[in-house]
């Protein structure tokens, strides 16, 4: 565990507790349903990967994909694969909060609430989360007893069968295209990162850069975070201004942060556009229940659940996700429809070569950028 002066800054076996206690139940199932939904998704991913290399032309060079294993978990499993992702990814912030808390007149404060809160809080937003994620690539996961991980940063894939089946329900669609989809959808993801052997290093780099830049004391942390749950429970003082719906993460960034995240967000759209191009571009020949599937996929993407789940979604900046799913996609669909796949695919060249936020609004730019120059 990090610590500060013998306090847990996070407690992550109570984050995990919390989260798996409150999260809801998935849909009724019998054993051996259960059995025949994991053994199916198996095989889908295992299918996967050849669609997504025809269609793609991305041939693998840093990791094959035996060494980056596909895990069929429930959500408790995704729960504990996303804590154990945290607690790697968070080091160097939890560190450098650590280093700064001898100096901060709130550090007993810090010390007195301890971790125990910052669990709680934590493993309420997992507990959130883990209804709703239906698959992940999971780039940067450590491996554990129960998650195995690939050598060499190969990462992992996971499947989150009951919220595939709960989804498939919902729409009312195909069950078996339904998963072959979703499948198609993280394996794209996989290949991303198999096939450009830089990519994650370059991401890893921008992620670091991003947390230390955090330039705040243990104390605005928390206070940042009080106002963020006062602007979502509506609990806000009378008098004080609203931040605006503001998200959680554009609570705590600084200027430096802001700059660094307009890169991350760029690179975020091209990575999840692609895989929603790529799922849907692979034909019905494949999915046949493509066209159906994606229609009904928008809509409830675009609802959300209810007044509460809207508001989670803005605080946790889930909707400027679901912007990047849209904005990459017609990036990238402009693009390979300007230059063909294998001009596209000049994006995965370098980091030189990404988009940036400006260009992933305006495809014409990168075209113009990365084509015209080198012609």
């Amino acid at each position: 565990m990090t610590s500060i002066g013998g306090a847990e800054m996070v407690d992550w076996n109570l984050a995990v507790a919390t989260a798996t206690r409150l999260v809801r139940p998935g849909p009724e199932v019998t054993r051996e349903e259960a059995r025949a939904v994991v053994a199916e998704l198996r095989r889908h991913a295992k299918a996967s990967e050849e669609h997504v290399r025809a269609f793609t032309r991305m041939i693998p060079e840093g990791h094959e994909p035996e060494d980056t294993p596909v895990l069929v978990v429930d959500r408790a499993g995704w729960i504990r694969a996303n804590v154990a992702g945290f607690r790697e990814l968070l080091k160097p912030l939890l560190e450098k909060m650590q280093e700064r808390r001898s100096g901060s007149s709130g550090s007993a404060v810090l010390g007195a609430v301890g971790g125990k809160v910052t669990g709680v809080e934590l493993g309420m937003l997992l507990s959130f989360l883990a209804s709703r994620v239906l698959g992940q690539y999971e780039t940067f996961a450590p491996a554990t007893r129960e998650l195995p991980a690939g050598e060499n940063g190969g990462g992992r894939l996971l499947l989150v069968a009951p919220n595939i089946v709960h989804v498939e329900r919902e729409l009312d669609v195909d069950p078996h295209d339904f998963r072959l989809w979703v499948s198609l959808h993280e394996e794209t993801h996989r290949t991303q990162f198999t096939a450009v052997p830089w990519l994650r290093d370059h991401l890893q780099g921008e992620i670091q850069s991003f947390l230390s830049a955090t330039d705040m004391d243990p104390m605005t942390v928390l206070e940042r975070l009080r106002e963020a749950a006062q602007a979502l429970t509506g609990a806000r003082p009378e008098g004080e201004e609203d931040e605006g719906g503001r998200s959680l993460v554009e609570l705590v960034q600084t200027p430096e942060q802001r700059e660094i995240l307009g890169r991350l967000t760029a690179v975020m759209s091209l990575l999840e556009g692609h895989a929603d191009y790529v799922m849907d571009g692979v034909g019905p020949q494949v999915v046949p229940s493509v066209a159906e599937i994606r229609e009904k996929f928008q809509q409830r993407r675009a609802k959300g659940a209810s007044r509460l789940d809207l508001a989670l979604r803005r605080l946790l900046g889930l909707d400027a996700k679901l912007r990047q799913y849209r904005d990459g996609e017609r990036f990238v669909r402009a693009v390979v429809d300007e230059v063909g796949m294998e001009g596209f695919n000049r994006v995965w060249t370098s980091p030189n070569t990404l988009p940036t936020k400006a260009e992933i609004a305006k495809p014409a730019d990168w075209v113009a950028r990365v084509h015209r120059k080198a012609e």
